[in-house]
């Protein structure tokens, strides 16, 4: 969270964690029966979502972000801060309920573990309402109001509370708390499971650039675009060739350089830009790494920007 510069966006991240932690409890409930009988991993998940996602997240909110919103004019009693203070206090209750009842859940009636499911449901479904009601609404709400004097007190005072809890190393214990809930869950899926291979290759293609990845071997594995009009035409003969074999001699030097680079972590990012064809053409490498931080290779992006570079104002979606 320390990279993080803005209020809202420090709150969005959390709300990620939040909703991990949910994708984990709403896993267990879909299969009641058979959790209850080691409940551990659904007692994590409530367990932070108590202790972080209430009395962590939510303080933050009610303690500084409201009131300042308050100071600014936006009435706290009734409207949007109204109907989310009452939303936390509802799904505060629902989740101490469950606290409560969850030790004894294995030797209930399967009416009890149905009810405490359709409980837990419940809680989740306000949740995911409130997240996006103030991903949405209310932080867009607040930024119009919120200067920046004052957005760096709010990120102090979100800090402060994080050091006061947990000390220095908070984020550090956050993280592993949800590590923790995650931990053998089939809910730590990446969003990217939900699309079919049609549908991931049609988005490919569909990007307004082109993107190119070399793998860890420093192999060419793929590219987009294959049979359409590229910036720097190539065929499907480039792919599992070596990466110095697909630029000029005098360029390999700086390519190797790159590669290096990103293996030892000494780089995290390397871009260009050339005159082309009448156009500006921006052409940027970034490391990928695996989920457990794994170098698996470089991809490139290049993009003509001329047409972007000569934007000037707002052409808004809504007005």
């Amino acid at each position: 969270m320390e990279h993080y510069t803005r209020w809202d966006d420090f709150l969005v991240s959390e709300h990620e964690m939040i909703e991990r932690a949910m994708a984990v409890l709403k896993a267990n409930l879909e299969k009641i029966d058979t959790a209850v009988k080691t409940p551990l991993q659904m007692q994590r998940a409530i367990d932070f979502l108590l202790e972080f996602g209430d009395k962590i997240h939510n303080t933050k909110e009610e303690k500084f972000l409201f009131p300042l919103m308050g100071r600014k004019g936006l009435p706290v009693e009734g409207g949007p801060i109204g109907v989310m203070l009452m939303e936390h206090d509802m799904e505060r209750k629902l989740l101490q309920k469950m606290t409560a009842d969850l030790p004894s859940l294995a030797e209930a009636t399967t009416t009890a573990r149905q009810k405490f499911a359709a409980e837990g449901f419940e809680y989740l479904k306000i949740r995911a309402e409130h997240i996006w009601k103030e991903n949405d609404v209310l932080y867009a709400m607040g930024r119009k109001v919120i200067n920046e004097e004052e957005n760096q007190d709010l990120l102090n005072e979100f800090k402060g509370l994080d050091k006061l809890t947990y000390g220095d190393k908070a984020r550090e214990h956050y993280e592993q708390m949800l590590n923790e809930v995650e931990k053998d869950s089939e809910a730590k899926k990446r969003l990217i499971r939900n699309l079919s291979y049609e549908q991931l290759d049609a988005i490919l293609e569909t990007l307004p650039f082109e993107v190119t990845f070399v793998d860890a071997e420093d192999t060419v594995a793929y590219f987009n675009k294959l049979d359409k009009t590229k910036l720097f035409p190539r065929t499907r003969s480039v792919i599992g060739r070596k990466v110095e074999k697909c630029h000029p001699e005098k360029s390999v030097a700086m390519v190797n350089q790159i590669v290096s680079g990103f293996k030892d972590r000494t780089m995290d990012h390397a871009e260009f830009w050339i005159d082309f064809r009448g156009d500006k053409i921006l052409i940027r490498y970034y490391p990928v790494f695996s989920e457990n931080d794994t170098y698996m290779g470089v991809l490139e992006v290049t993009q003509a920007i001329g047409a972007i570079q000569k934007i000037e104002g707002e052409k808004r979606l809504i007005y």
